[in-house]
């Protein structure tokens, strides 16, 4: 296998061709810089190619030599998919894609539905890195490509580095507004445009900015600004909530309890505020979450609430369990936290769970404490009792305050 070029993830390397016969599609990754960037490997793709997908700015940069049909993607791109790979399925195909094909790319969907070989040229965080002497390995990125700004809010801490991969060129303008409404507006904030090509840009001019831009943030907090962990347990007044609220400490044994590793599922139900969710969430960006609420103003809150603390790609879903369970993705994780005591919520919930996967329940009444204690005895578990005491004026003097004690169920599911 050349060394220029890779195969899609296991798929294994089946040789090179039409996607029509055996399923090949080679994908291009182009910088600013055109033609001149490519290795000889790569343009040797696109001079075979009888069609070439890719963005108008993409196509654009190919010369006239390149003889190849070209194709623009339409908008919306990704249900265009299936019917272009068809159409193109008896001539040799190649996509054109921006930087490394395979990061925040064109690439990683394209693999969804056939496979590729990708030729990636360096990735717009490579070459930002490379301009600004940062280390790669050491910098977060976020991707506000048809993805909220927001993102941001869950890497900001002082003395990181961030790159933003912009949407457009009034991107950067929204992450200055951000980073200010945060507390961080003291923050270096610097706007690399069209890395690698002739229009290169470096600066903090935020006027008249090339769509084709990455910022870069070096993290500094304001005085006074508010410090959020990713560790659970966030203050409970980050939160925008009517009281219906897990409780800071219940709330850090909660998603102990629920055992988040990158990638799983969790239903939220009964989110509440979607505390729970959100610092699921929160404790690794391929963390996901489908918060179930039936009150709309709670439901709203939900949204505010993930948005401002960094995790917009919560799911909301509107209505009451069990019934707004129905047809969701099998979860990894459970957590209930209201209307637990509701007819068939923990059975739908069990039913969906998948094997190996957590179910973790609150109980504060006596009757959701009956209904554990019986779900308890019929799968096994463990059942644990955790109180908590604030201290608080008493006259002149200070005492313990206690709120309402929480048994919280946890069971794992068997394998199959």
């Amino acid at each position: 296998m050349p060394a220029a070029g890779g195969w899609g993830t296991g798929l294994g390397g089946i040789g090179r061709g039409r996607v029509g016969e055996i399923g090949v599609l080679s994908v291009v990754g182009i910088g600013a810089d055109g033609l001149v960037g490519l290795a000889p490997a790569a343009r040797a793709e696109l001079d075979r190619a009888q069609v070439v997908i890719g963005a108008a700015r993409q196509l654009a940069l190919l010369p006239e030599e390149v003889t190849a049909e070209r194709v623009a993607w339409p908008s919306p791109l990704v249900p265009a998919i299936p019917g272009l790979l068809d159409r193109y399925r008896d001539r040799v195909l190649c996509v054109l894609a921006s930087g490394d094909p395979m990061f925040h790319g064109i690439g990683t969907t394209l693999s969804r539905y056939t496979e590729v070989r990708v030729w990636p040229h360096p990735s717009s965080v490579s070459l930002a890195c490379a301009r600004l002497g940062w280390a790669v390995e050491e910098v977060a990125v976020v991707s506000a490509v048809a993805k909220p700004v927001e993102r941001l809010h869950a890497v900001l801490h002082p003395g990181r580095r961030v790159l933003v991969l912009s949407a457009n060129g009034s991107t950067p303008a929204a992450v200055v507004a951000l980073l200010r409404d945060r507390g961080f507006g003291a923050s270096a904030v610097t706007v690399l445009q069209e890395l690698g090509g002739p229009g290169e840009r470096i600066g903090t001019d935020l006027d008249g900015v090339s769509p084709l831009n990455v910022v870069a943030i070096d993290c500094v907090a304001d005085p006074g600004a508010r410090r959020l962990p990713r560790v659970p347990g966030l203050p409970d007044d980050v939160y925008e909530h009517d009281g219906q609220i897990t409780k800071r400490e219940v709330r850090a044994v909660t998603v102990s309890s629920l055992a988040p590793e990158p990638g799983q599922l969790l239903w939220d139900v009964g989110a509440g505020s979607g505390s729970v969710g959100i610092e699921w969430a929160r404790t690794h960006p391929a963390c996901r979450v489908i918060a179930v609420e039936p009150r709309d103003d709670r439901a709203d809150r939900v949204a505010r609430n993930a948005s401002a603390l960094g995790v917009p790609g919560l799911v909301l879903v509107r209505g009451a369990a069990p019934a707004a369970l129905d047809g969701l993705e099998p979860p990894d994780a459970v957590f209930v936290g209201g209307g637990v005591t509701a007819e068939g919520v923990l059975p739908a919930c069990w039913a969906a769970l998948r094997p190996g996967g957590r179910i973790v329940v609150n109980a504060v009444t006596l009757e959701s404490e009956v209904l554990v204690a019986r779900w308890h005895g019929e799968v096994g578990g463990t059942l644990t009792r955790l109180s908590v005491g604030r201290a608080a004026p008493v006259g002149g003097f200070t005492g313990w305050r206690q709120a309402m004690p929480v048994t919280q169920w946890v069971a794992v599911k068997e394998q199959a």
